[in-house]
Protein backbone atom coordinates (compact mmCIF):
# COMPACT_ATOMS: atom_id res chain seq x y z
CA UNK A 1 0.00 0.00 0.00
CA UNK A 2 2.72 2.47 0.97
CA UNK A 3 6.44 2.78 1.71
CA UNK A 4 5.67 4.56 4.98
CA UNK A 5 7.17 2.53 7.86
CA UNK A 6 4.53 0.68 9.87
CA UNK A 7 3.92 2.56 13.10
CA UNK A 8 0.98 3.75 15.19
CA UNK A 9 -2.28 3.93 13.19
CA UNK A 10 -2.77 7.69 13.53
CA UNK A 11 0.80 8.46 12.46
CA UNK A 12 0.66 5.95 9.61
CA UNK A 13 -2.54 7.27 8.04
CA UNK A 14 -1.69 10.92 8.60
CA UNK A 15 1.60 10.37 6.75
CA UNK A 16 -0.23 8.42 4.03
CA UNK A 17 -2.43 11.43 3.26
CA UNK A 18 0.05 14.19 4.00
CA UNK A 19 2.67 12.75 1.64
CA UNK A 20 0.27 12.67 -1.34
CA UNK A 21 -1.78 15.40 -2.95
CA UNK A 22 -4.62 12.90 -3.46
CA UNK A 23 -4.90 9.28 -2.35
CA UNK A 24 -8.29 8.29 -3.79
CA UNK A 25 -10.15 9.01 -7.02
CA UNK A 26 -12.74 11.43 -5.62
CA UNK A 27 -15.55 9.17 -6.88
CA UNK A 28 -17.89 7.23 -4.56
CA UNK A 29 -17.31 3.51 -4.15
CA UNK A 30 -19.27 1.56 -6.76
CA UNK A 31 -20.75 -0.79 -4.18
CA UNK A 32 -22.01 2.11 -2.07
CA UNK A 33 -23.81 3.47 -5.13
CA UNK A 34 -25.24 0.05 -5.95
CA UNK A 35 -26.44 -0.73 -2.44
CA UNK A 36 -27.51 2.70 -1.16
CA UNK A 37 -29.07 4.31 -4.25
CA UNK A 38 -32.50 2.89 -3.41
CA UNK A 39 -32.48 3.77 0.30
CA UNK A 40 -34.61 6.62 1.60
CA UNK A 41 -32.28 9.43 2.77
CA UNK A 42 -31.94 10.10 6.47
CA UNK A 43 -28.89 10.28 8.70
CA UNK A 44 -25.73 8.44 7.66
CA UNK A 45 -22.44 7.58 9.30
CA UNK A 46 -19.45 7.01 6.97
CA UNK A 47 -16.68 5.20 8.85
CA UNK A 48 -13.19 5.61 7.41
CA UNK A 49 -14.40 8.34 5.08
CA UNK A 50 -10.95 9.25 3.73
CA UNK A 51 -11.14 12.23 1.40
CA UNK A 52 -14.92 12.23 1.56
CA UNK A 53 -16.19 10.92 -1.79
CA UNK A 54 -18.77 8.56 -0.29
CA UNK A 55 -19.99 11.13 2.23
CA UNK A 56 -20.32 13.78 -0.48
CA UNK A 57 -22.27 11.40 -2.71
CA UNK A 58 -24.66 10.54 0.10
CA UNK A 59 -25.13 14.22 0.96
CA UNK A 60 -25.84 15.02 -2.68
CA UNK A 61 -28.70 12.52 -2.51
CA UNK A 62 -30.28 14.14 0.53
CA UNK A 63 -28.57 12.40 3.44
CA UNK A 64 -27.26 14.24 6.50
CA UNK A 65 -23.84 12.63 6.92
CA UNK A 66 -21.24 12.29 9.63
CA UNK A 67 -17.89 11.43 8.07
CA UNK A 68 -15.25 9.87 10.31
CA UNK A 69 -11.57 9.31 9.72
CA UNK A 70 -8.33 8.97 11.69
CA UNK A 71 -6.42 11.49 9.55
CA UNK A 72 -6.87 15.23 10.04
CA UNK A 73 -5.47 15.84 6.56
CA UNK A 74 -8.02 13.48 5.01
CA UNK A 75 -10.83 15.26 6.84
CA UNK A 76 -9.62 18.66 5.66
CA UNK A 77 -9.71 17.46 2.06
CA UNK A 78 -13.11 15.86 2.61
CA UNK A 79 -14.52 19.13 3.94
CA UNK A 80 -13.14 21.01 0.92
CA UNK A 81 -14.69 18.44 -1.42
CA UNK A 82 -18.07 18.85 0.28
CA UNK A 83 -17.97 22.63 -0.04
CA UNK A 84 -16.95 22.42 -3.70
CA UNK A 85 -19.83 20.01 -4.32
CA UNK A 86 -22.30 22.38 -2.64
CA UNK A 87 -23.14 20.02 0.25
CA UNK A 88 -20.89 21.41 2.96
CA UNK A 89 -23.89 22.10 5.19
CA UNK A 90 -25.04 18.46 4.99
CA UNK A 91 -21.85 16.83 6.27
CA UNK A 92 -20.19 16.95 9.70
CA UNK A 93 -16.64 15.68 10.05
CA UNK A 94 -15.23 13.96 13.13
CA UNK A 95 -11.77 12.60 13.80
CA UNK A 96 -11.75 9.22 15.57
CA UNK A 97 -9.26 6.40 15.96
CA UNK A 98 -11.85 3.68 15.58
CA UNK A 99 -11.45 1.00 18.19
CA UNK A 100 -10.47 3.71 20.67
CA UNK A 101 -13.27 6.26 20.16
CA UNK A 102 -16.53 6.13 18.21
CA UNK A 103 -19.16 8.69 17.16
CA UNK A 104 -22.20 9.17 19.37
CA UNK A 105 -25.77 8.51 18.29
CA UNK A 106 -27.68 6.22 15.96
CA UNK A 107 -27.99 6.55 12.20
CA UNK A 108 -30.33 5.38 9.44
CA UNK A 109 -27.30 4.18 7.46
CA UNK A 110 -23.93 3.11 8.80
CA UNK A 111 -21.48 2.54 5.96
CA UNK A 112 -17.96 1.12 6.33
CA UNK A 113 -15.94 0.46 3.19
CA UNK A 114 -12.55 -1.21 3.35
CA UNK A 115 -11.79 -0.84 7.05
CA UNK A 116 -8.65 -2.91 6.49
CA UNK A 117 -5.25 -1.61 7.49
CA UNK A 118 -1.62 -2.75 7.63
CA UNK A 119 -1.44 -1.14 11.07
CA UNK A 120 -3.47 -2.00 14.13
CA UNK A 121 -7.25 -1.83 14.07
CA UNK A 122 -9.61 -4.00 16.07
CA UNK A 123 -11.81 -4.70 13.08
CA UNK A 124 -14.26 -6.98 14.90
CA UNK A 125 -14.82 -4.41 17.66
CA UNK A 126 -15.34 -1.58 15.18
CA UNK A 127 -17.80 -3.54 13.07
CA UNK A 128 -19.83 -4.47 16.16
CA UNK A 129 -19.89 -0.80 17.16
CA UNK A 130 -21.03 0.03 13.64
CA UNK A 131 -23.96 -2.37 14.01
CA UNK A 132 -24.87 -0.90 17.39
CA UNK A 133 -24.99 2.56 15.79
CA UNK A 134 -27.73 1.58 13.32
CA UNK A 135 -31.14 3.05 14.14
CA UNK A 136 -34.38 1.08 14.06
CA UNK A 137 -35.24 0.13 10.45
CA UNK A 138 -31.80 1.41 9.46
CA UNK A 139 -29.13 -0.24 7.33
CA UNK A 140 -25.63 -1.50 8.00
CA UNK A 141 -23.51 -1.58 4.83
CA UNK A 142 -20.10 -3.23 5.00
CA UNK A 143 -17.64 -3.79 2.17
CA UNK A 144 -14.28 -5.51 2.70
CA UNK A 145 -11.66 -6.81 0.31
CA UNK A 146 -11.98 -10.60 0.02
CA UNK A 147 -8.47 -11.23 -1.35
CA UNK A 148 -5.45 -9.52 -2.82
CA UNK A 149 -5.97 -8.21 -6.38
CA UNK A 150 -5.18 -10.68 -9.14
CA UNK A 151 -2.10 -8.72 -10.18
CA UNK A 152 -0.59 -8.76 -6.67
CA UNK A 153 1.86 -11.67 -6.95
CA UNK A 154 3.68 -10.96 -3.67
CA UNK A 155 1.51 -9.60 -0.83
CA UNK A 156 3.26 -6.61 0.78
CA UNK A 157 2.21 -7.61 4.30
CA UNK A 158 0.38 -10.37 6.13
CA UNK A 159 -3.37 -10.01 6.38
CA UNK A 160 -6.34 -12.28 6.92
CA UNK A 161 -9.27 -11.61 4.63
CA UNK A 162 -12.51 -12.41 6.51
CA UNK A 163 -15.16 -14.51 4.80
CA UNK A 164 -18.81 -13.60 4.40
CA UNK A 165 -19.91 -16.04 7.10
CA UNK A 166 -17.07 -15.11 9.46
CA UNK A 167 -17.98 -11.42 9.55
CA UNK A 168 -21.66 -12.18 9.99
CA UNK A 169 -20.77 -14.39 12.95
CA UNK A 170 -18.45 -11.74 14.42
CA UNK A 171 -21.23 -9.15 14.33
CA UNK A 172 -23.24 -11.36 16.73
CA UNK A 173 -26.50 -9.74 15.61
CA UNK A 174 -29.49 -10.65 17.81
CA UNK A 175 -31.65 -13.26 16.11
CA UNK A 176 -34.92 -11.88 14.80
CA UNK A 177 -33.75 -8.25 14.93
CA UNK A 178 -31.88 -8.07 11.62
CA UNK A 179 -32.55 -9.06 8.00
CA UNK A 180 -29.69 -9.81 5.60
CA UNK A 181 -30.55 -8.15 2.28
CA UNK A 182 -27.20 -8.57 0.52
CA UNK A 183 -24.38 -10.97 1.34
CA UNK A 184 -22.17 -11.80 -1.59
CA UNK A 185 -18.70 -11.69 -3.10
CA UNK A 186 -18.41 -9.28 -6.03
CA UNK A 187 -15.63 -9.38 -8.63
CA UNK A 188 -14.75 -6.04 -10.16
CA UNK A 189 -12.07 -4.80 -12.58
CA UNK A 190 -8.86 -3.56 -10.99
CA UNK A 191 -5.72 -1.96 -12.42
CA UNK A 192 -2.33 -1.97 -10.70
CA UNK A 193 -0.30 1.23 -10.19
CA UNK A 194 1.82 0.00 -13.11
CA UNK A 195 -1.19 -0.34 -15.39
CA UNK A 196 -1.62 -4.12 -15.18
CA UNK A 197 -5.28 -5.02 -15.72
CA UNK A 198 -6.90 -7.61 -13.50
CA UNK A 199 -9.66 -7.96 -10.97
CA UNK A 200 -10.39 -7.73 -7.28
CA UNK A 201 -13.01 -9.48 -5.16
CA UNK A 202 -14.94 -7.69 -2.44
CA UNK A 203 -17.32 -9.04 0.17
CA UNK A 204 -20.54 -7.07 0.64
CA UNK A 205 -23.06 -7.15 3.47
CA UNK A 206 -26.20 -5.01 3.55
CA UNK A 207 -28.21 -5.77 6.67
CA UNK A 208 -31.34 -4.01 7.90
CA UNK A 209 -32.23 -3.64 11.56
CA UNK A 210 -35.80 -4.83 11.96
CA UNK A 211 -35.90 -4.90 15.75
CA UNK A 212 -34.68 -2.79 18.69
Amino acid sequence: MTDIPVTEPAAFWEARYRDSTRVWSGRPNDLLVREAAGLRPGTALDLGCGEGADAVWLASRGWHVTGVDISATALERAAEHAVEAGVGDRVAWERHELGETFPQGRFDLVSAHYLQSPVGIDQEKVLRQAAEAVAADGTLLLVLHAAWPSWQTEPPFDVEFPTLDAVLAQLALPEGSWTVETMETVRRPSVSPDGIEGHREDNVWRIRRTGP
